[in-house]
């Protein structure tokens, strides 16, 4: 069985720029998402991907992913629920490994995460500067969760710690 290992940071700063490859504007959407697991459309230029992820704990889960017809993808984003993830994907070589940063952009916008694929669950990553609070075990964090926020609940602003004062003015 197909398995994705991959640990998500929140991103601190630009520096990460510097060593940047040229961006991939990704337009994705969700045909279905359940308890157990999600049915992902994905579009980037010319190519198009359904995937299949499963839920489990931890930074491993089941992913089936299959090349599709550009227009096929096309057709089936209209049929997924509004708004759409936007996002540019930028690839980020940091010593041994590939990092993948996601500038998100629409309802979004404002977040910047840093995800790295892994070949094995325990296997040691160096972090590069500016990867911040680790979101992996997050589900809040999950494109998917992206994709059905609210603009007007930042995830950026998770991230801050609340103060006392603040927690009390809610109540």
């Amino acid at each position: 069985m197909p398995v994705e290992i991959e640990r998500k940071f929140l991103v601190t700063d630009d520096s990460w720029r510097m060593a940047a490859g040229p961006g991939e504007r990704l337009c994705q959407g969700y045909l279905a998402q359940g308890e157990q697991s999600s049915v992902r459309i994905r579009l980037a230029g010319e190519r198009a991907w359904l995937t299949v992820k499963g839920v489990a704990p931890g930074i491993s889960r089941p992913e089936f992913e299959y090349a599709i017809p550009v227009a096929d993808a096309e057709a089936m984003l209209g049929m997924c629920p509004q708004p759409l993830v936007t996002k540019t994907r930028y690839r980020v070589p940091y010593e041994t490994l590939i990092w993948e940063v996601d500038v998100f952009e629409g309802h979004a916008a404002g977040l910047i995460m840093a995800e790295v694929e892994l070949s094995d669950a325990d296997q040691t990553v160096s972090l590069p500067p500016w990867a911040g609070r680790e979101v992996s075990d997050d589900p809040a964090y999950r494109n998917a969760a992206i994709a059905i926020r609210s603009p007007l609940e930042p995830l950026t602003a998770r991230s801050r710690p609340v103060s006392s004062t603040a927690a009390a003015d809610r109540r």
